[in-house]
């Protein structure tokens, strides 16, 4: 997905640079790129001291482009003001680009510092722009404007697009409610980049650190590899390390029969931020909620939600609220009989006590042994991390005709880090697509997708994009296979899809290429892309270390167990989106 500070400066898109001659010539950060490729980011110049003065250096620069086209003397028009504000980001784009992966994927302490300083100075130089009358007055002109009919539609949707923006973001507000929206912005910036940072502490800090051998048994030959990885990483040799994320976490919680550890490992990966320690983020989120309110109320809009919703498919949250209170009874129903099943299996064992949250995926992954003859561990095997992205890049070929060919020229920002050239059918260059699995300190949880640069055609010439996929794996014993589960092959599939929705952009502006539109269509793409993880031609690919293919009577228990647990899994994502509107729907309440 976009980094952060991509979505924060919200209208900024990649262009030309007419202010360049005003940056820091020494500074790498502020250099155009170059290289192979049409440039490639210079990740192996990077120091996290040269981040702020180029980020200043850099809006600077923007800020003189933006001073010439709001007193641009000639009547606005779609070239000279839309396009014009669409070319003048081109080195903070860039910028960007590395400061937000530096954030995501190399977040140290020393950034950390950098990224406390400048998160409300990048909210208030956002703000500087989209508060600029002149400037927004000329963007308001061209949208209004009759001879906008007359425009191609996706110069069309791009005047929209910047006018939408302008708006939601205060243009039309009085003095007074601007410096109000200036100041709450620039505090949300802060209170976010402290929340993401204790998130992050949270996981790298605490872990579950087992010192017994016996306390292993029944964890996959590849967990404990995994966990001994780790520890000796940690310097704990002679221990194993279950790291605080969800690829660690997660089989741990499903194959552990130690119910006292796997207590202890729920407890520490569902408080991270909830740990009443110095990383605690429950004061930074009321403080958050309470913001939000009252910034949307300036706007013009009931709640946050209203706003947060207004250029998004859904527009009112009512509509979102109940398509998801229409699945949520009958996901609940299903749950409860889910957990009754598990309760039979602790009964029949004996077992004294009630199925708690520690529990569930142990009883969960029993039940389906015993409903469905389905053990995922054995399974495990044949889900080999190479295997499955040579399967994603067989299926793009398959579908759209790319080719994926391993380059070495281009610099990456980890030894562990892959780089691909991607072909067209015809051999022409469409992008690059860089891969970085594993987890590390200071990398942020889960799996995502980021567009390093979009794809666009600058007069005329087109400019290719360069995505990423990157996940969080743990790589087992050196020289063996990193095994991975079926649900991790499927999010690997679901992320491809955002890049390869990136690599099959084919737009003039950046600010509508790729992953950018309606936020809540933009998982469409990687959606459909999970199911081609099922197709015969893939699954074929999906072998063991022996070479032998994943046995048909698996895939046929797979196909059968293909609903087995969806209560659970929609009740777990719908009770977040049901909480989280609750929350942005309460208005100016003090919450909890």
């Amino acid at each position: 997905m976009k980094t952060f500070l991509i979505a924060l400066l919200l209208f900024v898109s990649s262009s030309t640079f007419a202010a360049e001659n005003q940056a820091t010539s020494t500074n790498p950060l502020l250099k155009k790129w170059t290289g192979p490729y049409g440039g490639v980011p210079p990740f192996d110049q990077v120091k996290v001291a040269d981040f702020k003065p180029a980020l200043e250096a850099a809006m600077a620069g923007v800020r003189s482009n933006i001073e010439k086209i709001a007193n641009e003397p000639k009547a606005p028009t779609f070239e000279n003001s839309v396009v014009a504000l669409e070319h003048s980001y081109e080195t903070l784009d860039r910028l960007n680009a590395i400061y937000g992966t530096w954030s995501g994927n190399m977040n140290t302490p020393e950034f950390q510092k950098v990224e406390q300083e400048m998160a409300p100075k990048l909210a208030a130089f956002s703000d500087e722009i989209t508060q600029n009358e002149k400037l927004f007055k000329r963007i308001e002109a061209v949208y209004n404007s009759p001879e906008k009919k007359k425009l191609k539609s996706e110069d069309q949707r791009l005047a929209w697009y910047h006018y939408t923006r302008f708006v939601l973001q205060g243009s039309q507000l009085n003095p007074e409610q601007k410096k109000r929206v200036g100041e709450i912005n620039q505090r949300l910036a802060t209170l976010s980049t402290q929340f993401g940072q204790n998130v992050l502490a949270d996981e790298e800090q605490e872990a579950l650190i087992i010192d017994k051998e016996k306390d292993l048994a029944g964890l996959p030959p590849s967990i404990v590899d995994g966990a001994a990885a780790e520890a000796e990483h940690r310097k704990m040799k002679g221990k194993w390390v279950i790291s605080n994320t969800r690829s660690s976490m997660e089989p741990f919680l499903t194959y552990s029969p130690n119910r006292d550890l796997r207590e202890k490992a729920f407890r520490i990966w569902s408080a991270r931020g909830d740990g009443g320690n110095a990383h605690d983020n429950n004061k930074i989120v009321s403080e958050i909620l309470k913001l939000r309110a009252e910034r949307s109320k300036i706007l013009g809009y009931p709640t946050f939600a209203h706003w947060h919703l207004a250029d998004t498919m859904a527009k009112d949250p009512q509509a979102a609220m109940d398509l998801m209170l229409k699945v949520w009874k009958p996901a609940v129903e299903r749950v409860h009989a889910e957990v009754a099943d598990m309760q039979a299996v602790v009964d029949a064992e004996k077992g004294k006590f009630k199925i708690q949250p520690w529990d569930y995926r142990f009883y969960a992954e029993k039940v389906r042994k015993a409903k469905y003859d389905l053990d995922f561990d054995l399974v495990k095997p044949y889900l080999q991390l190479e295997n499955i992205r040579k399967a994603m890049f067989m299926s793009a070929g398959k579908l759209f005709g790319f080719k994926f060919e391993k380059v070495t020229d281009v610099p990456v920002f980890n030894s562990d880090m892959s780089v691909y050239k991607v072909l067209s059918r015809d051999g022409k260059l469409v992008g690059l697509w860089y891969f970085d699995p594993y987890a590390r300190a200071g990398k942020n949880s889960g799996a995502w997708m980021n567009a390093y640069r979009e794809q666009m055609k600058l007069n005329g010439k087109q400019i290719i994009t360069i995505v990423s996929n990157n996940s969080n794996f743990i790589p087992g014993k050196p020289g063996e296979p990193v095994l991975i589960s079926w649900d991790d092959a499927i999010t690997m599939f679901h992320e491809f899809g955002h890049a390869l929705h990136g690599l099959n952009s084919n737009v003039t502006y950046a600010s509508l290429s790729g992953t950018n539109t309606a936020r809540d269509f933009v998982e469409f793409p990687s959606q459909l892309n999970e199911n081609y993880l099922r197709t015969p031609e893939v699954l074929a690919m999906l072998k063991d270390s022996n070479g032998k293919s994943l046995p048909k009577e698996l895939l046929e228990k797979i196909d059968k167990a293909k609903n087995f647990n969806q209560g659970f899994l929609t009740v777990e994502f719908l009770a977040a989106g049901i909480i989280d509107m609750k929350l942005h729907l309460a208005g100016d309440v003090t919450i909890d």
